[in-house]
């Protein structure tokens, strides 16, 4: 609950600050968090793979494009290019990614928390937050920081306000 009331607040309203406090809760929730324990977002959700991304996988794979797009994507419902099963078939039983070297552009930057701009992807982050801890650890600590000193409804904003003019 409190996290939607985050992010309704933050849609409507961003901070100045979002991209440097995300990034600072980036920073501190991947000393806690480690993805070799977890791998939730290679077993949950797949990339979209970019026309590079493909090529290189494929070359890495020692394959031709088409056939590594035949054995391992399919295309969407929104025409992009996607995984045809989860989890991720380069994932290994130890967590590791079989192709980390050349993984996807998405793999490289999951869960976005680190990118500039912050609040014209706080959808990702809402819905991530649900899929990776780390991201969890992150919306936990900006409910506490942006959502601590907010009155809880509209007559105690009122009532702040009356008070406020006296």
């Amino acid at each position: 609950m409190a996290a939607s009331k985050l992010f309704k607040q933050l849609k409507a309203k961003p901070p100045r600050d979002l991209d440097a406090v995300v990034h600072g809760l980036h920073e501190e929730a991947f000393r806690k968090v480690d993805c070799l324990e977890c791998a939730n977002c290679c077993k949950t959700t797949g990339p979209l793979w970019t026309d590079r991304d493909r090529e290189r996988v494929a070359k890495h794979l020692g394959m031709k494009t088409a056939a590594f797009e035949a054995q391992y994507l399919r295309v969407d419902e929104d025409k992009d290019w996607v995984l045809q099963q989860l989890p991720c078939p380069f994932l290994g039983t130890d967590n590791y990614c079989s192709i980390y070297d050349v993984r996807p552009k998405a793999c490289r930057e999951y869960p976005h928390t680190d990118r500039v701009k912050q609040h014209q992807i706080l959808h990702l982050t809402e819905k991530n937050a649900a899929i990776c801890p780390a991201v969890d650890h992150i919306v936990q600590r900006m409910e506490a920081l942006y959502l601590k000193a907010q009155p809880s409804s509209a007559s105690e904003q009122q009532s702040r306000g009356r008070h406020k003019r006296r």
